[in-house]
């Protein structure tokens, strides 16, 4: 459906700062706004970023 434009390791980098807002807006030491990690999470599970491909930038190194 989508071509995968995130290498592997901002995949992970975008994982764990997903986790890292989400888990400290739901602990309350920062505010609501934390929430914003669900985006970076899903565009992590999914390798796909809409900006990324809307600009022709593509960090995968293993797409032709």
């Amino acid at each position: 459906m989508f071509n995968i434009n995130i290498g592997k390791s901002e995949r992970m980098i975008r994982g764990v700062v997903g986790v890292l807002f989400m888990a400290l807006a739901a602990t309350g030491v920062i505010g609501a706004w934390g929430w914003i990690g669900v985006v970076p999470l899903v565009t992590a599970a999914f390798g796909w970023c809409p900006p990324y491909s809307l600009l022709g930038i593509n960090t995968n190194k293993d797409a032709k």
